[in-house]
């Protein structure tokens, strides 16, 4: 599944020790485009979070995996993601700026028209 927004805020990192060994985990969330926005808080795991550096104010589409557990009959849904892909870089301090053409841009060229031998009055 995917979902594109842009970055509203990037939460602490947290981390811990579980059975399987030291973990980490950072929360970002993003609010979706469209005409009824959502705001969706999206989970990254161990080294993505050093991968992807999300920052505030990016807007990006994100591959992400939604599931459900339940725990004392209560539900939780995770959204992790494993892929986030920046479609541009507003609000990260980054700026892309094209210099301008150096001249007039000429008008393309057209092709010459090929002759034919016919009889045709015009």
């Amino acid at each position: 599944m995917e979902l594109s927004g842009t970055v509203l805020s990037v939460l602490p990192e947290q981390s811990g020790e579980g059975r399987n060994g030291p973990w980490r985990k950072q929360d970002v969330i993003i609010e979706t485009e469209g005409t009824y926005p959502k705001k969706v808080c999206v989970s990254i795991w161990g080294d993505k979070i050093d991968q992807f550096g999300l920052k505030e104010g990016e807007r990006i589409t994100a591959s992400v995996n939604v599931e459900s557990r339940e725990f004392n009959n209560r539900w939780y849904t995770d959204v992790k993601a494993w892929k986030i892909e920046r479609t541009s870089q507003e609000g990260a301090g980054y700026e892309q700026n094209f210099p301008p053409p150096a001249g007039p841009i000429p008008p393309p060229e057209e092709p010459p028209l090929p002759e034919v031998d016919d009889d045709l009055p015009f």
